[in-house]
């Protein structure tokens, strides 16, 4: 079907490729998520241009005739090619297709096709929709698959039977939770009982490609929606079983531990109101990850998870590895916020001490800020007066943290004894020896007995090597 003319935006770009496909004989149509963005009045400057004929030659066609004239960079193996304007648009072009299927293979047989061929492959019926860049229908909306109903309805369909759409690329079974959770739809139930249906299908998907959709849901606004639809599905039992484990509810002589799943989600949640940073969601997915392997019930005290910090940081690295996130700085982020996520909490419930400040600082180092942003959302308590006391005793650590460090400068401190001033200084070799006195300067410093300045240091080193039985060499 077709409906009423939809407003394309004021750009040069659609002329020039109407003008381009006239003169090659060749029908035109922006197709897909550009359209589907123009009707939520999402911005987007990613054009998916259809053609019914050779959308190389029409790129090129179209290069020649923008002001720019700009190289248009072509992927003969799909098919498709692409150019960016002058302005940043970027305009993809591909031939109309056919698509088929084999069972063990996400990556389909494809031959030319008509416009309904092409709008038949698509995932979902709000990315079914087209534009026509033709003479006599330009600007006219193509949706024969009700696509514009469906986003007026917040839902989210294939276009045609979902367990073969979600059978022949499994792939789209996330891409559907993903959008559900960055647009706030619902799924469809039929769509959503055949994801359910061909789970099992996720596993001739890449990982990275299911990384890639997984970290647009943690990134979605309210992340802990799709992250229930993938539990729902039963998806997340097979791409992250280790998350899975989070979940239920155990009772012992009628003392119940929190369901650790819903307080992950919650806590994913209350980072995602102040922070769009991936690696700081991802910390507060895995804060709690091992807390299924070290919980223990204990008749004086309930439940305990000791340990779960240090234990979940040493997951960390083979998570990244096993999920193929990243295993470089940011890795090492999430592991160091896992690890010390209990820390401020632990000075809310005590004096804080100079010295309990220095070491966090010490510790955390240009982290600090991220930390104390998972540390307030890891207060989850359905009591209002608790989580604002919490959240008063917080702002005085964050008050005591800036105070120490404009005073100590300690954030990622070194300090100023190293390790080739202790073996000058004693004429020793690496050894056991230069471990323990860089130790104990540093010691020295975070419990504020000596400042982190050279004389003062030197003095503290030359009395500790006394200890060890080393005499100076070297003087200062």
């Amino acid at each position: 079907m077709t409906t009423p003319d939809i407003t394309l935006p004021e750009h040069p770009v659609f002329a020039v490729v109407a003008q381009a496909a006239k003169e090659l004989n060749q029908e035109a149509y922006v197709i897909g998520g550009f359209v589907r963005d123009l009707v939520l009045k999402r911005p987007s400057k990613d054009i998916d241009v259809v053609c019914l004929g050779n959308g190389i030659e029409l790129a090129q066609r179209v290069a020649d005739k923008l002001p720019n004239k700009p190289k248009v960079a072509v992927f003969k193996n799909f098919g498709t090619a692409m150019l960016r304007t002058e302005d940043g648009w970027e305009v993809e072009f591909v031939g109309a297709r056919k698509e088929s299927y084999r069972s063990e293979s996400r990556k389909p047989d494809v031959e030319q096709g008509t416009l309904e061929d092409d709008l038949n492959r698509r995932d979902f019926t709000i990315n079914a929709m087209g534009i026509s860049l033709n003479e006599g229908s330009f600007g006219q909306l193509i949706d024969r698959f009700d696509g514009l109903k469906d986003i007026r309805r917040k839902n989210l369909k294939t276009p045609l039977e979902p367990g073969i759409t979600f059978s022949d690329d499994p792939l789209r079974m996330m891409r559907a939770i993903r959008f559900a959770s960055q647009l706030n739809f619902d799924i469809d139930p039929d769509t959503f009982d055949a994801i359910s249906e061909n789970k099992e299908r996720i596993k001739i998907v890449s990982q990275e490609r299911i990384t890639d959709e997984l970290n647009k849901i943690v990134l979605s606004k309210t992340p802990s929606y799709g992250f229930k639809l993938l539990f729902q599905t039963g998806l997340l039992h097979l791409i992250f079983p280790k998350m899975v484990k989070l979940h239920g509810v155990e009772t012992i002589n009628k003392n119940s531990h929190k369901d650790n799943f819903y307080h992950t989600l919650q806590v994913l949640d209350n980072v995602a109101d102040v922070s769009d940073d991936l690696w700081l969601r991802w910390a507060a997915i895995l804060h709690d990850i091992a807390k299924p392997e070290t919980k223990r019930y204990n008749e004086k005290v309930g439940w305990t998870f000791h340990g779960h910090e240090d234990r979940g940081a040493r997951q960390v690295p083979k998570i990244f590895a096993d999920l193929k996130l990243p295993l470089n700085e940011h890795m090492k982020m999430v592991q160091k916020l896992v690890k010390l996520h209990l820390r401020p909490i632990a000075l809310v419930k005590e004096t804080v001490t100079d010295s309990a400040i220095r070491r966090l600082l010490f510790e955390a180092g240009d982290d600090i800020d991220r930390l104390m942003q998972l540390c307030k959302a890891d207060i989850t308590s359905k009591n209002h007066d608790k989580v604002k006391r919490y959240l008063q005793n917080f702002a005085k650590v964050e008050q005591k943290l800036k105070e120490v460090e404009e005073k100590d400068q300690l954030r990622n401190f070194q300090p100023v004894i190293t390790g080739d001033l202790i073996m000058q200084t004693f004429g020793i070799a690496p050894s056991k020896e230069v471990g323990i006195l860089k130790s104990a300067i540093t010691e020295a410093i975070l419990e504020g007995e000596i400042r982190n300045e050279y004389d003062e240091a030197f003095a503290f080193l030359l009395a500790q090597g006394k200890r060890l039985g080393l005499t100076p060499v070297a003087s200062a």
